[in-house]
């Protein structure tokens, strides 16, 4: 009977270095929040967020959503400087949660 070969096995990607981050305490609810909606002008997301602004009210009573048309287009030409003011924009707002649309 002929021996089976024998062969060692080398993952191809090196052993991870890096742990996860912290990830911030989730919200029990939505409910009574002030949430924010970004996005990156790519794939309709006005779309999308004209349907947040319509459902999820009827879902979290009290929230109160802060349209992306208060951000600015958070990819493009742009960005450095939307992006940068972003921090203070969203404090200004008291904003509690962020729906970000990012499309491809």
């Amino acid at each position: 009977m002929k021996e089976a070969n024998v062969y060692d096995v080398v993952w191809p990607s090196g052993k991870s270095t890096v742990s996860g981050a912290k990830l911030a305490k989730r919200l029990d609810t939505l409910e009574g929040k002030v949430v924010a909606e970004l996005w990156d002008w790519v794939f309709k997301g006005d779309i999308m967020c004209e349907a947040f602004e319509e459902e999820l009210p009827k879902r979290y009573p009290g929230i109160k959503l802060i349209s992306w048309r208060e951000f600015g287009e958070i990819h493009g030409p742009h960005e450095k400087e939307v992006l940068a003011a972003l921090p203070q924009k969203l404090k200004e707002f008291g904003v509690e949660a962020v729906i970000c649309g990012v499309g491809c």
